[in-house]
């Protein structure tokens, strides 16, 4: 009996061989499943371990998340868009110089719109003042025109004069009248108006008849006198400490307040009567202005000349 049983032994190694092809089966299951779920297998011999090894499938994944670019994230709103592309600020020396030349640019266009805004008072006025206005330019251009021709030939009858000195005399004499006139020491008559201010409220001022003072010597007045003080270039006015009437030249005058007024009626009337000018700012204080043109008008106060305490006459 021991001899026949001596043959069956070398069967155990059939039953290993037969039990390694089942080691490529294994291998091919674990590859269908994640490599987190397969199991470790308890006892396997080294050749089924070389036989199934991992393969780096987990590892992929990895290296692509490691690889990959991090997003950043961009402002969604556009305020914020714009405060990051704004600031901070990068300046270079051309864009300041720029910058400043536009700035003064700026301000220049600015003072000279204003400055031409200060001056078109007219811009609202009426065809009819502006055509009086128009007039009395034209008659001021007239004037003086004519002042020109008379110097003009006063000179040549000096030049052609075979008595000079008897021509220089009589010229010198009518040259005394006119500045006489002006100094108020000589009467003065001739076209003109009469101009009268009544004011039953007590709101004329020393202020607004000097204004009423420049509007008619701006358009060529030549001799004036309110009530009877005779206006001459030192004319002063103050307003009364009793806070009634005005002091002109240190004399009282009280209202209806009368400016007798020697030049071209043509030119004195339409310049008090201008948008924003003497009738218009009297009326606004409750004063009321009535200008009557005469063909003569006679100026016949007086004013005292007062010696000149500082001015002399220039070495020539």
């Amino acid at each position: 009996m021991s001899e026949e049983k001596k043959p069956q032994e070398p069967e155990q190694p059939r039953e290993a061989e037969a039990e390694e092809p089942k080691a490529p089966e294994e291998a091919e299951r674990s590859e269908d499943v994640e490599p987190e779920a397969v199991p470790e297998p308890e006892s396997v011999e080294p050749a089924a371990e070389a036989a199934v090894e991992p393969e780096p499938v987990a590892e992929e994944p990895v290296t692509a998340r490691q690889s990959a670019p991090i997003p950043v994230a961009l402002p969604s709103d556009g305020r914020e868009r714009l405060r990051a592309a704004l600031w901070p600020p990068r300046v270079s020396r051309g864009q300041l110089v720029v910058a400043l030349l536009l700035f003064a640019l700026g301000l220049a266009l600015a003072i000279q719109v204003r400055s031409t805004n200060d001056h078109s008072q007219l811009r609202g006025a009426r065809q009819e003042d502006l055509v009086r206005i128009l007039d009395e330019l034209d008659g001021r251009q007239q004037r003086l025109q004519f002042e020109k021709t008379q110097l003009e030939q006063s000179l040549a009858q000096l030049e052609n004069s075979s008595n000079q000195a008897k021509e220089a005399q009589e010229q010198t004499r009518k040259r005394a009248a006119e500045l006489g006139v002006l100094a108020g020491t000589e009467k003065a008559a001739g076209p003109g108006i009469v101009l009268t201010i009544d004011d039953p409220q007590g709101q004329v001022k020393a202020d607004m008849l000097l204004d009423t003072l420049q509007e008619l010597r701006a358009a060529g007045a030549e001799a004036i006198q309110i009530n009877d003080v005779r206006v001459v270039a030192g004319t002063y006015f103050t307003d009364n400490a009793s806070g009634g009437g005005v002091r002109i030249d240190g004399k009282s005058v009280s209202q209806p307040f009368r400016f007798t007024v020697v030049g071209n009626p043509q030119d004195l009337t339409p310049a008090l009567n201008i948008p924003g000018g003497v009738v218009r700012s009297l009326e606004k204080q409750q004063a009321r202005a009535t200008i009557v043109q005469q063909q003569k008008v006679v100026v016949d106060a007086l004013a005292t000349p007062r010696p000149l305490q500082y001015g002399k006459p220039a070495a020539k």
